[in-house]
């Protein structure tokens, strides 16, 4: 149960920012449940790596304090501390026009763009620096096709720490621009899988500390940074009180953003602030988390094509599966024409967010088809960056339409340039 401000003082060891919560009782397996202490498991847990079923480890809590304002969110967090450059306490946005073309009481964004370098990425940039900080500077690196790339570089220079982004040549420009201007080191290899066999190489000889995953099969990015994510369960809980949304749509690749908010909120009920999480659903650009659920071995590949950068990938983890058993979500595959569609309708309501959420919009109006999310239902849809960053990769610097712009983006697939 919660304990109050006044608690907090009694605790031995002080709350203290830049360092481990004194509630942070180890790591939890999020498959087998075993408690690993506080080390960097960074190929998950290791029994269940062992057993061959991988799966990621999460910062276990002994107990958890009040949570009255966003100045309690930290002492939630396995790393408490102030906002680094402004990450946080997004906007959340009511789209009732929207709402009603879907049948929906209410439909919300939570516009994760806000943040500083343009996506939910920094939430995790930010507990990640925390964490390497804590245990001495290493070189931090990350394989990256943009958006977290650009935010943990712009979070270990103001932290000053070295970083490393192991890239491809489809990098977008603007992305580039942004890593190089930090002063990270950026590196083109040939292809994604080369991107992972490089950061292990480095981490294994205690070059490079990783913030992203490098394993085969994938468990998900580093827990310390998986764990920055919470935050946008308990900014939802502060912010809409006891009046929490049915569903929630979150766009999904190896799934670190469906598996934060979905422990989020896990530690939000069990803490007794909420009795019931919503539902969270995962929308994916072509079906590999739906095939894993179907029966398929989830450490195996998925072969696939997505137009959308950041949701590429053949690879799905537990960390998915377990999420959206935990939280009753549904995993939905819209067409790559619905998502531009839902992109342009999101920006006829003021919001130009990339392809990779806009996808968000497609897949809750996949489940409504499916009256999978009920008519009168009540949704929060997670918009993870804005759109102006994959402008002059994919769409050129001009104006296109809807009909040029998926002929455009079916081309790029088919090249395979955006995998």
């Amino acid at each position: 149960m919660p304990i109050s401000p006044g608690e907090r003082r009694s605790i031995p060891q002080p709350v203290r920012f830049g360092k481990p919560s004194p509630f942070l009782n180890g790591l939890r397996c999020i498959k087998c449940a075993k408690v690993w202490p506080l080390d960097d498991h960074l190929s998950g847990c290791p029994a269940c790596a062992q057993a061959g079923t991988p799966a990621s480890v999460a910062p276990s809590f002994f107990h958890l304090p009040s949570l009255c304002t966003p100045q309690d969110i930290p002492f939630w967090m396995a790393y408490p501390g102030a906002s680094e450059l402004g990450e946080g306490n997004t906007p959340l946005i009511d789209l009732p026009r929207l709402a009603t073309q879907n049948d929906l009481e209410r439909l919300m964004v939570k516009n994760e763009a806000a943040n500083p370098s343009g996506s939910h990425k920094d939430r995790m940039s930010a507990a990640l620096v925390r964490r390497a900080l804590d245990i001495g500077p290493r070189k931090v690196a990350l394989a990256s096709s943009g958006n977290a790339g650009a935010s943990l570089a712009a979070y270990c220079a103001s932290a000053g720490i070295e970083c490393v982004v192991v890239t491809t040549q489809g990098m977008a420009p603007g992305w580039r621009r942004s890593i190089e201007l930090s002063g990270a080191e950026l590196i083109v290899v040939g292809d994604p899988v080369s991107r992972w066999e490089l950061i292990a190489e480095r981490v294994r000889s205690g070059e490079w500390y990783p913030a992203t995953n490098f394993t085969t099969p994938a468990v998900g990015s580093n827990p310390f940074a998986v764990d920055g994510l919470r935050a946008m369960a308990f900014e939802l809980y502060l912010t809409l009180g006891s009046d929490q949304p049915t569903d929630i749509v979150v766009p999904v690749s190896r799934a670190d953003l469906l598996w934060g908010i979905t422990k989020g909120y896990a530690d939000l009920v069990s803490a007794g602030l909420l009795k019931v999480m919503p539902r969270i659903h995962a929308a994916e650009p072509f079906p590999r988390i739906s095939r894993a659920l179907a029966g398929e071995n989830w450490a195996g590949r998925f072969e696939g094509q997505s137009p959308f950068r950041s949701l590429g990938g053949d690879s799905v983890t537990y960390q998915a599966i377990a999420a959206l058993q935990q939280s009753r979500g549904l995993v939905v595959s819209p067409d790559t024409d619905e998502t531009i569609t839902a992109q342009v309708d999101l920006g006829r309501q003021g919001l130009f967010v990339e392809t990779s959420s806009a996808i968000v919009l497609s897949g809750l109006q996949t489940l409504r088809r499916q009256s999978d999310i009920a008519r009168g239902a009540s949704v929060l849809l997670v918009a993870t960056s804005h759109g102006y960053k994959e402008v002059d990769s994919r769409l050129g610097n001009r104006s296109m339409g809807v009909a040029e712009t998926l002929q455009k983006l079916r081309f790029d697939c088919s090249d395979g340039s955006l995998q």
